[in-house]
């Protein structure tokens, strides 16, 4: 018995990556279009049985239905949650008709078809139910040999009933699961017309026309010449950023070209002092120059050279044409008087 049971786990194992291989590489089918895969005998299960794996031989075969208008990620996660409440589930989706929709919830933006294709493509859902009926009813579980409802937990008040799940709630069928919040058709419905000024010019940018936007005339001129407006501010505030950027990079370029001729700068001053400063280059060559002109005019004495016998060696005798400086002869004859005493003083001399 123990080996039945294992060689039955080991093919289960094998035939749910098939099968969900095949999900994820094509659409989900339509209910209509296909036969219930479950051969075995569809018992009742507990939710107990449901989380331990059993019955070995069938998947667990979970239900989900709603609107599904603006498919979005709220919807995603309900039934990412909806698929993974069991170790092996079988995901069928109910998609309530357009009819039936406008009757009890309202108007949509997608249509009963765009709706049910957004499904078939949503990589949890393994079945697609067409035209879901609003309220189970017992022949519809048994026909689609359902085993759980998963929906959110709150009440949902329609058709006359306080909760159109209270009787799933009752049989034990029912599995919750959590809604996102933040995210949800009437919120996206809420966006779109809080901001429709800005969708219809986006659209009217886009190509479409005032008649199929179900624009007025002059709304439509409004829009375009906005449109106008937010073109002639992009491009004023793509030269501002443009300007800023070139009068960034004109500062870089003077800051290093300061930079450079502040290094020139002190290059030039270091040079100058080194050759003219108080110790600079220019100054001993000066003086070498300069020792050198003195030496050159100046008078040589002879080595040889002895003073006189007989005179004071600080005195040298003058020639007799000198004349005295400080006494200058007053007349001719004085001068003549001097020159015949001059004579005579050499003679008495030889």
């Amino acid at each position: 018995m123990v080996g039945s049971q294992k060689h039955d786990t080991e093919e289960e194992a094998q035939e749910t990556p098939r099968f969900r291989q095949k999900t994820l590489t094509a659409p989900a089918p339509f209910a209509d279009e296909t036969s219930c895969q479950c051969q075995a005998p569809h018992e009742k299960l507990t939710i107990a049985q449901a989380r331990l794996g059993t019955p070995v031989d069938r998947p667990v075969r979970v239900y989900a239905d709603g609107i599904f208008d603006l498919f979005h990620s709220g919807h995603a996660r309900a039934l990412m949650q909806a698929k993974t409440l069991f170790p092996n589930s079988y995901l069928l989706v109910g998609v309530c008709s357009d009819d039936l929709t406008h009757k009890f919830k309202g108007f949509t933006v997608m249509n009963e078809t765009e709706r049910y294709e957004a499904l078939r493509h949503c990589r949890y859902v393994d079945e697609v139910i067409r035209d879901a009926p609003w309220t189970l009813t017992p022949e519809f579980l048994e026909k689609h040999k359902i085993d759980f409802v998963a929906h959110d937990d709150i009440p949902y008040s329609s058709a006359g009933s306080d909760d159109v799940y209270k009787h799933i709630k009752e049989a034990g069928m029912f599995v919750p699961t959590q809604r996102t919040e933040g995210i949800s058709t009437s919120d996206i419905i809420t966006r779109i017309v809080r901001d429709y000024d800005v969708y219809a010019r986006r659209n009217l940018q886009r190509g479409y026309t005032a008649k199929e936007l179900n624009v007025s005339f002059i709304n439509e001129k409004k829009y375009r010449f906005q449109n106008q407006v937010d073109k002639m501010k992009e491009k004023v505030k793509n030269v501002e950023e443009k300007s800023k950027e070139f009068v960034y990079k004109v500062e870089e370029k003077s800051h290093d070209l300061i930079q450079k001729w502040e290094e020139k700068s002190r290059e030039f001053i270091g040079n100058f002092l080194e050759l003219f400063g108080p110790d600079g280059a220019w100054k001993q060559m000066f003086q070498e120059r300069s020792g050198r002109m003195l030496q050159a005019f100046s008078p040589r004495q002879s080595p040889n050279s002895s003073p006189t016998r007989g005179r004071s060696p600080s005195r040298s005798p003058s020639p007799p044409w000198v004349f005295n400086k400080a006494s200058p002869p007053s007349s001719p004859k004085a001068a003549s008087a001097s020159l015949s005493s001059m004579s005579e003083g050499d003679e008495d001399e030889k």
